[in-house]
């Protein structure tokens, strides 16, 4: 009977999840937001279709959890999707605690369901275990929809505000909501008396001043229309107040035609929603207008007005790339361009020891052009900028200089091909860069080059995944990108520092469990006994290093035990270094305690001695892996 109810359960996760798939008609206000949370669980489908057929893995309260959980996203995502946009921006706290407790009952059902230990294959548990993390971080990173629009709606809403302020907030959230026509007012209308419906008239007071800003919002459309000459809006449509019922009226469909260009969001300071003349980024990466962000600090704030952060530094750096965006926008459209950027410079070591100044916003420039010349030069500078200086690394990055290095990565030119992924290895060294190479989506860039560039651009997209895997997300994200069967291919055929530096990034890439068997699937397996023996020995410490990891993994345990290596291994515990002897020992644990068959094998050969000789003398690794062996030789 449980199974049976877990089966039909299952069924019910996957026709909400599928029917969550489908909503997608979301307000702009919370679009991002909804659109995550939507991809999240639409990512959940194939896990529930694989559970279907074995639900007693899973226990029924879990499943039960898993359901109450999507019910209350669907209904969330259908309120994103249709309620009204002036609500959710003054009750933003209660949005942001809707998705945030949405994403911590996410987390904790799927976590309970224990899916690490669940027979599906590494690639799902990959997949679930990526969506769990982003539940984690939308839990504790998630910013309420219209931080920006608060201020001036709330002014509107109290009736505290001059009519010149008015008249300029009113024409940020009409911009900023979309609305232009009589058809925007009265959906709008319908949206608050809904809400208002579905509260049982708790709401009604809200709904009271809505109805107020609503209206002023119309009748401002209204003027504006009437003061240009081509404009038309025709006050066609009923703003409802507290009593009134949604009329079923149908209204003609108007337009609002604009005297000047709308500025795109991404170019307004979310302060003053103003167009930015002097863009610059402060120490939690955000963007505001110079003179903004300045008022604000100096004031007395100590927090970055988005995130909420604390602001570590009072340094403000300029976004040039932002800013060229702005400055192209405005010669398109016709508009005033924005004042010149304070020029930042960065220090640069010459050949002779001293040091000169290089002019970043020119580099900048120069890194969009469309001279490839032009660019080889500016990522060749940025390369070098990057090498050893950890402060040009920071303020490189935060100038917006990796989205642009990232889209050089595919050029034919293999010179600027080259000094693109130098330049992202460089400042992949600086530990806040490593987050924003991976948003940048560069990894698809790199493995390009890691496949098809020259060979020192190979070893240095090779060394770039090295730095870059030190989170468990990124492994994850490499090793599904298809990375592993490119590093297995440059540590096979690359040059010496090739060899090492792709060694180096398998090494930390298999660390994660769903690597290990991407690497043994790749053919790595052989190549790496085929080392052990290789006259000189160059490449044998890394080799073994790999081989210990990807021992524990099932087919690597196989692959391995399958290669007649045991002699090998046991000739690198008797006369190897203590680091050989260590990782030797540690293959031998791993393949004896999967197939108690070697262990005859291995006991035939002359190696208690130098086993016992590293259970006493070894380090504290090597003489537990030393003991385990022993243990199982039954010595």
């Amino acid at each position: 009977m449980a199974k049976t109810k877990g089966f039909n359960i299952l069924h019910n996760l996957i026709d909400i999840a599928t029917e969550i798939s489908q909503i997608s008609a979301f307000h702009s206000l919370i679009k991002t937001q909804s659109f995550d949370l939507s991809r999240r669980i639409t990512f959940l489908i194939p896990l529930f279709q694989h559970l279907a057929n074995d639900v007693v893995f899973v226990p029924y309260e879990t499943l039960v959890s898993l359901q109450e959980a999507l019910l209350s996203a669907k209904d969330l995502l259908r309120f994103c999707s249709s309620s009204s946009q002036l609500y959710m921006i003054l009750e933003r706290e209660k949005v942001k605690c809707r998705f945030t407790d949405l994403a911590s009952h996410f987390e904790q059902a799927i976590n309970e369901m224990s899916y690490d230990k669940l027979d599906i294959s590494e690639e799902l548990k990959e997949q679930v275990a990526l969506v769990v993390a982003q539940f984690r971080r939308a839990k504790e990173h998630f910013y309420p929809p219209g931080l920006e629009l608060y201020e001036h709606l709330l002014s509107i809403y109290n009736q505290n505000c001059d009519v010149t302020t008015e008249s300029d907030a009113l024409r940020l959230i009409c911009e900023k909501l979309q609305f232009v026509s009589a058809e925007d007012i009265e959906k709008e209308s319908l949206a608050l008396h809904k809400v208002i419906v579905d509260g049982g008239g708790y709401y009604e007071k809200s709904l009271q001043g809505l109805s107020m800003v609503l209206r002023k919002i119309e009748d401002f459309l209204l003027k504006d229309s009437e003061n240009k000459e081509d404009g038309c809006f025709e006050k066609s449509t009923q703003v409802l107040s507290s009593g009134d019922f949604p009329p079923h009226t149908n209204y003609p469909c108007v337009k609002l035609c604009c005297q000047s260009p709308v500025v795109p969001e991404e170019f307004r300071c979310p302060i003053s929603l103003e167009l930015m003349n002097d863009p610059v980024i402060i120490s939690t990466g955000q963007t505001y207008e110079r003179a903004c962000i300045r008022k604000w600090l100096d004031t007395g704030h100590r927090t970055c007005p988005i995130t909420r952060q604390i602001v570590s530094s009072p340094i403000l750096v300029p976004n040039h790339v932002l800013y060229n965006l702005i400055s192209n926008w405005c010669e398109a459209n016709g508009v005033e361009p924005p004042k010149r950027l304070e020029s930042l410079r960065l220090c640069k070591e010459t050949s002779d020891g001293s040091s000169e100044l290089i002019d970043l916003d020119v580099l900048m420039r120069r890194l969009i052009s469309r001279y490839i010349e032009d660019q080889r030069c500016a990522a060749g500078e940025l390369r070098l900028l990057a090498k050893h200086n950890s402060e040009n690394r920071k303020l490189i990055a935060e100038a917006g200089a990796i989205p642009l290095l990232t889209d050089l990565l595919y050029t034919p030119d293999a010179g600027t091909q080259e000094h693109a992924v130098t330049a992202l290895l460089n400042l992949s060294i600086y530990e806040e860069n490593k987050e924003r190479i991976m948003a940048s989506d560069a990894v698809p860039g790199i493995l390009y080059v890691l496949k098809n560039g020259s060979m020192e651009a190979r070893e240095n997209a090779a060394a770039t995944f090295f730095n870059l895997s030190s989170a468990d997300e990124n492994k994850m994200i490499i090793g599904a990108s298809g990375a592993i069967q490119a590093l297995v291919t440059l540590f096979c055929e690359g040059s010496q520092r090739g060899k090492v530096d792709a060694a180096s990034a398998l090494f930390k890439l298999c660390i994660y469990q769903g690597n290990k068997g991407r690497a043994v699937k790749a053919g790595i397996v052989p190549k790496l006994i085929e080392m052990l023996t290789e006259p000189g020995g160059e490449m044998r410490g890394e080799a073994l290093a790999i081989l210990a990891v990807i021992a524990s993994h099932p087919d690597g345990k196989a692959a391995i035990g399958s290669m007649n290596a045991i002699p090998i291994l046991v000739e690198l515990i008797c006369n190897g270094s203590y680091r050989n002897k260590e990782n030797a020992t540690s293959v031998l644990v791993c393949i004896c305690k999967g197939d108690p068959l070697h262990l005859p094998i291995v006991a035939s050969h002359e190696v208690i001695n130098p086993l016992m000789e590293l259970a006493a003398n070894g380090s504290e690794r090597g003489r537990r892996k030393a003991e385990q062996l022993l243990e199982l030789l039954g010595n």
